[in-house]
């Protein structure tokens, strides 16, 4: 029913009076049953988005926001093999995630390893998907879409799958939320009051793989930032409060998916460019309200010259009744 939907849709926009490029973009002739078809699709950008707002203030904070990147290059090669090889695209995405998030956890404890081993992990990761795909046989949709994303690619075993992993991820950062806040911040006193750095930082690492694992799945490997970094990056230029950030970032993380989702329903393109362009507006606004508020912040710091004349005043006349 789906793809007969998505046919009718893509034949009307073919033959629509408006514009090739922006029909493309916007057409909502059938969008109450999409949406009502597509639900599973719209409560997995919900539960994304939840997920990358919670993680993405990890990091933001321990700055890992490459990391991030090199871990959904290996999970994008990881559903391609269990594309290619029939065990499944989220068994082979989770393996591909967990396995370069051990990998940059052991081998990466400080930033600059951390880079380097992500450099080298990446186009590796890269270069196997391809091969991977290219040895494919199937649609080329399904290629595609591991890169981008896919809208209709979530059914109703995926969708537990996903909800599951997403329970794992959130118990288990409300777990260590304090250690690994306290770590995130500053790890060398952190260690030093007995705090288990080492490991948690290996756990967090597992977390956020399984958490790049299900992101993957459904904006794609290229554009999985967008979910776990963006939300978190926005949240930050607005606030430095340990309890709004999170909540800001879930907040935004939501919107965006949910938002990508719902316009990319309407749509010929994949989900991707709704999700990215939402969340990127989303910073920019954040990044507004922050340059905003420094600039009313700096005039008011700033006292005008008849109040600093007779505030000198004032203080020349304290001195000499003291003396």
């Amino acid at each position: 029913m789906i793809p007969l939907l998505l046919a009718t849709s893509a034949h009307t926009i073919a033959h629509s009076s408006a514009p090739d490029w922006w029909s493309q973009i916007f057409d909502f002739e059938n969008y109450g049953q999409l949406v009502v078809l597509l639900r599973n699709s719209i409560l997995a950008g919900a539960v994304l988005g939840l997920v990358g707002g919670l993680i993405g203030t990890f990091v933001m904070s321990r700055d890992m926001a490459f990391a991030v990147h090199g871990i959904s290059e290996l999970s994008f090669a990881g559903a391609s093999a269990g594309l290619l090889f029939g065990v499944g695209v989220v068994q082979g995405s989770l393996a591909g995630s967990l396995v370069a998030a051990l990998l940059i956890g052991l081998l990466g404890s400080r930033a600059r390893e951390r880079n380097s081993i992500t450099a080298v992990l990446m186009p590796f990761g890269l270069g196997l998907g391809i091969l991977c795909l290219a040895l494919y046989p199937g649609r080329s949709a399904n290629k595609f879409g591991l890169l981008t994303g896919q809208i209709v690619a979530i059914d109703t075993p995926q969708i537990g799958a996903m909800a599951a992993i997403s329970i794992v991820v959130v118990v288990g950062l409300g777990i260590v939320w304090r250690p690994l806040t306290f770590a995130s911040v500053d790890a060398d006193v952190a260690a030093a009051r007995g705090v288990p750095t080492r490991a948690l930082s290996i756990v967090f690492m597992l977390l956020l793989g399984l958490a790049v694992a299900v992101s993957v799945q459904v904006v794609g490997a290229l554009l999985v930032l967008s979910i776990l970094v963006t939300p978190a990056a926005a949240a930050l230029r607005v606030s430095a409060s340990p309890f709004v950030v999170p909540v800001l970032s879930v907040v935004f993380g939501v919107v965006s998916m949910v938002g990508g989702i719902m316009l990319a329903l309407g749509g010929a393109v994949p989900i991707s460019p709704y999700v990215t362009t939402i969340s990127f507006a989303i910073y920019l606004l954040c990044r507004l309200i922050a340059w905003t508020r420094r600039r009313r912040g700096a005039v008011g710091r700033r006292m005008p010259v008849g109040a600093t004349a007779t505030a000198a005043a004032r203080d020349d006349s304290a001195r000499v009744e003291t003396a």
